[in-house]
């Protein structure tokens, strides 16, 4: 009775694994249909239907500029002022740009139907969303675009730390010092939603991901290597050895690369790389700072400064993991996405789209379309 209960069991769980599987297959393929299909009214749309509100009248939604700072260079023409002339402001200017940004984002939400005013929010949407009560701010961890420091932050403004230069690595993310915002209750979930500031801070999406994969795969890691590399290496390589297959090593960028676009990839997404669009739901959660990594420090103290952080707060520079690597940059990005065809980096980037889309970076390749 007790072997055959067992094997009832075993078979049922068998099922559920397979519709499991099959449900994300199915939710890739659907974002993959949307992403072509929102390239294709793009493409259809007449010169004046390609202006979005944000961005200078001369760039389409999907041709945007390159980030600049917080001042008057991706302001439209009628507003740009110097800080330095008679009746500039550079606070204002900096608000400007922090409007521009949202409404870049609200526009492409709204223009292509990318949320709803009635849709709920779940669970799920503000699952990696910190909160931190005194300052009354939620911020929403992006792996690889200054998070860590961040969470550092956060644990001072809370009152867990007295310094963030002074917090170690595994304390930032291991000591359960943060609240993510899914723990509270659903009507305090609301309630915090409608009235703390919502921070949000991207990163140009490939070199994010460039960054991503020379973190995770190209040191010491026994988790991704593992979990991840195994598999990579048994489903994309060729007459792997044996060694390769027991431990995960040396996974190449183009065997990343092919994993990250299988829609049936033999293990499922991961933080670190999942696009920005999905992992933080601007859409629907609406923030109220959007900042960029690219001048990540100037702009974090910025909204340190707006929310009344104490005087001595400011953003650290901490690169605590793998400190000796040189930091991720457009060079060393360009040479990984070199390694791949152009067909290789046109999945990429249409894999990233509504994070190009979305932020206002430029297409990093000429032949991308």
């Amino acid at each position: 009775m007790w072997s055959s209960c067992s094997a009832h069991r075993s078979v049922w769980m068998l099922v559920l694994l397979g519709a499991t599987s099959l449900l994300l297959v199915c939710m890739q393929a659907r974002m993959a249909l949307q992403i072509s299909g929102l390239k294709v009214h793009l493409s259809q749309s007449g010169p004046a239907d390609r202006i979005s509100a944000g961005t200078r009248a001369s760039t389409r939604p999907d041709e945007v500029n390159t980030v600049q700072p917080l001042t008057t260079s991706d302001l439209p023409q009628k507003s740009r002022t110097s800080p330095d002339a008679p009746g500039g402001d550079a606070e204002e200017l900096q608000e400007r740009e922090l409007e521009s940004r949202r409404h870049l984002i609200h526009s492409i939400c709204t223009k292509y139907q990318l949320s709803h005013p009635d849709m709920p929010v779940l669970r799920h949407d503000v699952s990696r969303v910190f909160v931190e009560n005194r300052s009354q701010l939620l911020y929403c961890e992006v792996p690889k675009a200054g998070c860590s420091n961040w969470k550092r932050v956060l644990m001072v403004l809370g009152g867990r730390a007295s310094s963030a230069q002074l917090i170690p690595h595994d304390e930032v993310h291991y000591g359960n010092h943060l609240h993510r915002l899914d723990s509270y209750p659903y009507d305090a979930i609301t309630d915090k939603l409608s009235s703390y500031t919502k921070v949000l801070f991207v990163r140009e999406p490939f070199e994010r991901l460039v960054s991503a994969f020379r973190d995770k795969f190209e040191n010491p890691n026994s988790y991704y290597h593992s979990v991840f590399g195994r598999d990579i290496i048994s489903r994309y390589r060729p007459n792997a050895t044996q060694a390769a297959l027991s431990t995960g090593d040396g996974v190449s960028f183009r065997e990343f690369v092919q994993y990250l676009l299988d829609l049936q990839r033999p293990v499922l997404m991961d933080i670190h790389w999942q696009p920005v669009s999905q992992l933080c739901s601007p859409c629907l959660l609406k923030y109220d700072f959007i900042g960029k990594f690219e001048r990540l420090e100037e702009e974090a103290n910025l909204l340190l400064r707006s929310i009344g952080a104490p005087a001595a707060l400011t953003f650290p520079r901490l690169k605590d993991r793998n400190p000796l690597a040189e930091r991720t940059s457009t060079a060393i990005t360009r040479s990984y996405l070199n390694r791949l065809n152009a067909t290789e980096r046109q999945k990429l980037y249409d894999f990233y789209y509504l994070d190009y889309l979305m932020f206002n970076y430029t297409k990093p390749f000429d032949d991308l379309i």
